[in-house]
């Protein structure tokens, strides 16, 4: 059996606190493998943080293109695409107005009007009379009682 490992002569005789003697534990080694991986868990959340922001501000201002900023996002991880996360993030931002709603408002609006009861009607027109036609020579009453010519 051999004693301690002594160092080799031609080596200095003040070596740096982290040369390891033969046979032991190298402790910077250990925590520099605890560094990197830290990093590289650390780096991998930042990036899925960043990554998912578009959505997640889609989601909050419960945006109606919500479903398309998830499915841009999802393209931009995958393909590695940044043009389809800066698309995403951009509708995240734009808030598309709803042109839907106004124009069943005045299609149903015209169906009360013409006194029509459409098959897809919105509004309940059962209790309401519709509009009597005037003739075009006579003058009209509003329904605030203003006479119009």
């Amino acid at each position: 059996m051999t004693g301690p490992a002594s160092p080799n002569p031609i080596a200095t005789p003040h070596l740096p606190f982290f040369i390891t003697p033969p046979g032991q534990t190298d402790v910077l080694f250990n925590i520099m493998v605890v560094v990197v991986v830290g990093s590289i868990v650390l780096t991998g959340i930042v990036f899925l943080t960043i990554h998912s922001l578009p959505e997640r501000m889609a989601h909050k201002s419960k945006k109606i293109q919500f479903d398309i900023v998830a499915v841009l996002g999802l393209l931009a991880l995958f393909t590695h695409e940044h043009v389809f996360w800066v698309a995403a993030l951009l509708l995240a931002f734009i808030d598309i107005p709803d042109f839907l709603t106004p124009v069943k408002r005045i299609a149903t609006s015209v169906e009360t009007i013409a006194g029509q009861e459409g098959a897809g009607s919105l509004v309940d027109h059962s209790d309401s009379n519709p509009p009597k036609a005037v003739p075009a020579d006579q003058p009209r009453q509003d329904q605030k009682g203003a006479v119009h010519a």
